[in-house]
């Protein structure tokens, strides 16, 4: 399968900040490929400069088989972008947000038509061509952004955080868009998102980055699988002795470690190794507090990576999207 997007030891520097390190993946065509992480973890820096918002400071980076420093042009007619803040004008309608795209792309006259028909049909907005974008809906104004971003048929359509700030009802239907484009038209997708129910559902292969730098790359299953079975959390009170010794030694525990106050074990069969687990702690004369068993999940397998909950930080970057909104209604 030919490879759509090739990136080999990029990084991006602002002065002393490297915000993107050495990072190396490829992407096939057909796929649609996640880079999961929290805010500030190099996501959109990545996909700008996929998308010659912004040089690479080092690095080779080819899409679409064009270099992205030297042929900028080439890769620009060959992808669309959905970015993370909103970029429609909302005094046009929907039509004429369309086709001032299509017009800067060069779609030709006699194409526009069409193309213009299908896109918006496709995100069941052709009903609604006619009305200005400040009379739609959160979600309706995220689907034009794609109708957009589709016109000149790109071969590789980039979307940074393509539900930021959706109810889970439009998420989903955004999402059905996003599989719709694969599944019938065999694009290439490139997302970013800290949402991990979205990289879980969506992504053919997920890339997991951290402070610039990628932890793992790998489909949902295969990320899910490499934590090494089920996850059992028993909490204890404050100040008991640490047995995970003890707990290693019972048959199927794979791995415990303890944490403040909290026990963090791996093993196979949980519903089977668990009762065995509470008999050797209340044995030990140690009060459990609560205890919990998961199977794997993208959570457990980015806490597993990166040491810390991507929950905390996508909750953080709902509040900070709910500030910009703010901030930008105050102004208008």
């Amino acid at each position: 399968m030919t490879d759509v997007i090739v990136v080999e030891g990029l990084t991006r520097r602002f002065g002393a900040l490297a915000a993107v390190d050495d990072v190396s993946f490829a992407v096939a065509q057909g796929e649609i490929f996640g880079f999961l992480g929290p805010n500030g973890a190099g996501k959109t820096t990545t996909i700008n400069v996929l998308c010659t918002l912004l040089r690479p400071t080092s690095g080779r980076v080819h899409v679409a088989g064009h270099d992205v420093v030297r042929h900028r042009d080439q890769v620009r007619r060959s992808i669309g972008l959905v970015f993370q803040e909103p970029a429609l004008d909302l005094k046009l309608t929907a039509e004429e947000n369309v086709y001032l795209h299509a017009r800067l792309y060069g779609v030709p006259a006699d194409d526009y038509r069409r193309r213009l028909a299908e896109v918006l049909q496709l995100v069941e907005l052709w009903d609604r061509r006619h009305d200005r974008v400040e009379t739609y809906s959160g979600g309706m104004k995220r689907r034009l952004e794609i109708a957009r971003g589709l016109v000149h048929y790109p071969r590789v359509l980039f979307l940074d955080e393509p539900t930021l700030g959706l109810d889970v009802q439009t998420r989903a239907a955004v999402w059905k868009y996003i599989r719709m484009l694969k599944e019938q038209f065999h694009m290439t997708l490139f997302l970013t998102t800290h949402y991990l129910e979205e990289a879980d559902s969506l992504c053919d292969r997920i890339a997991i980055i951290d402070h610039g730098h990628i932890i793992r790359i790998g489909s949902p299953t295969d990320l899910k699988e490499s934590i090494g079975g089920d996850v059992i959390v028993v909490g204890v009170a404050d100040g008991e002795p640490d047995i995970s010794a003890d707990i290693l030694r019972i048959p199927l525990v794979r791995e415990a470690k303890k944490q403040g106050s909290e026990y963090r074990i791996k093993a196979e069969q949980g519903e089977e190794t668990t009762p065995q687990i509470m008999d050797l702690i209340r044995s030990k004369g140690l009060h459990v507090t609560k205890i919990s068993l998961t199977k794997p999940t993208l959570d457990e397998a980015y806490l597993e990576f990166t040491g810390k909950s991507i929950r905390e930080e996508e909750a953080n970057q709902q509040q900070m999207f709910s500030q910009r909104v703010t901030m930008r209604r105050a102004r208008s």
